[in-house]
This record gives C-alpha cells, structure tokens and sequence, in this order.
C-alpha cells in the first residue's frame, strides 16, 4: 500500500477531496485516511509540521500496511538555479540542524546512522515520468535538507548549499527517510519550491502556497497513474 504524506493541509487537500471509499482512522495526534486514488490503494495523512510529527506519523503509517512512503509538499530553495513552482525530486535526505561535530562526527550525522539516507530508485522514475507530463515545471533531483527551521535568509541559505549541497530545504523529508531506511521501505520525498529561502521567504511562501500545491498533487496523481497502468 502506498502512503502519502503532507505537513500541512493545503498540502493534502486537494489529494483528499478525490479519495475514493475514504475510511478515516484516528490515532493519537495524527489521523490516517484509507482508500483509493487513481486504483491505486492509499493511506494519505497530514503529517504536521516538523520532524517528530513526521517520525510519529511515518510510524503510524508503517504499522498500517504502508509498504512505500511518498512525502509531498513545499520547499525553501537552496540550489542557486531553482525558481519558485519548480519540482525537487530527493535523491537523498539530511538533517541539517544535527550537530554533534564536536565528537568527531560529521554536521548532519545522528550517532550510529548514515549521514544520509537515499530515496528509492523505482519511486524516482515514477516521481520524474510523471512530473515530467505537468506542463510549465520544471524538474530537478537533489538532495533534500530537513531541520526544525525556516530558512529566510541569503547567509543561512548560502551555509545549507556550501555544508550540505542541497536543493532545497524543509522541515520533515529527512525524518520520514530516517523511519523508512530503519524499517526497509521505500520513500521519496517531492517538493515543490514555494520561495527561495532568502529575505523574501514569508511574502513568496504565503503567495504562491497553492499554486505549488497544485503542482505536486498534479506529480503525485501522475505517479498513481503510472501505477495502475498494465506493464
């Protein structure tokens, strides 16, 4: 069963409005709904902001019946080419906020895990097939950069490219590819870049928040229909 995640509702709403035999099914801070899209069976959820509520649901979707994970939402950019409404599809995840350098260990390393942790290959294709059909976006793969932060500014932006050489920055991708690499099911993060994480970020977020909502749930749709498609 494939899961879908969301952060906020704006990110979600318009996925759930199409959810066909919807069963909703509550559990403490999160609420999962369970039906069909494009004849495809899905769990969709709003995760909630940042990355323990993406951990928490991630999980709850895992104990569900979840066996592949697509996050989808919106990003500051980081790479100095992505515009606003372009797609970043993740190769890999880190989190950018974890610093235990003075131990030895690399900015962005959690002790005793990968300092990174890499989408899946198939869920790629299928991510860059169908965001490929949306007219007027643009598409790139790169790495993905979480923390409990809103970036918005040059300096903090120009830092996340040098030390971490994402495309763009959020808050939950990385917490989600964290639980599905421990649990061995496939994930890829998409976001769609709704400012440039710099000092215009809260005016570029709040204007364009639906139009790049738009564009990934147009990716998402375009993903379950490669998948119902015979081979």
């Amino acid at each position: 069963m494939l899961a879908i995640i969301g952060a906020m509702d704006e990110e979600i709403e318009l996925l759930l409005a199409e959810l066909c035999g919807r069963e909703d099914l509550p559990f403490p801070g999160v609420t999962l709904h369970r039906g069909v899209l494009d004849g495809v069976p899905v769990l969709l959820t709003r995760g909630g902001i940042g990355k323990v509520n993406a951990a928490m649901t991630t999980t709850y979707l895992l104990v569900n019946g979840a066996t592949q994970v697509v996050f989808t939402g919106v990003a500051g950019g980081v790479h100095p080419d992505l515009r606003v409404g372009d797609i970043v599809i993740s190769t890999d995840c880190v989190q950018h906020d974890v610093d235990v350098t003075p131990l030895g260990y690399e900015r962005g390393t959690v002790p005793g895990e990968t300092p990174a942790w890499a989408a899946d290959e198939g869920l790629r294709a299928l991510a860059r097939s169908a965001a490929g059909e949306v007219e007027g976006i643009r598409v790139q793969e790169g790495r993905i950069a979480s923390g409990d932060q809103f970036i918005a500014s040059r300096e903090a932006v120009q830092r996340l490219w040098r030390e971490t050489g994402a495309a763009c920055a959020e808050m939950e991708g990385a917490a989600v590819a964290q639980v599905c690499a421990k649990a061995g099911v496939p994930f890829v993060i998409l976001r769609s870049v709704s400012d440039t994480a710099d000092h215009d970020a809260q005016v570029d977020y709040r204007t364009f928040m639906p139009l790049v909502a738009r564009h990934a749930k147009q990716v998402v749709r375009g993903m379950l229909a490669h998948m119902n498609r015979p081979a």
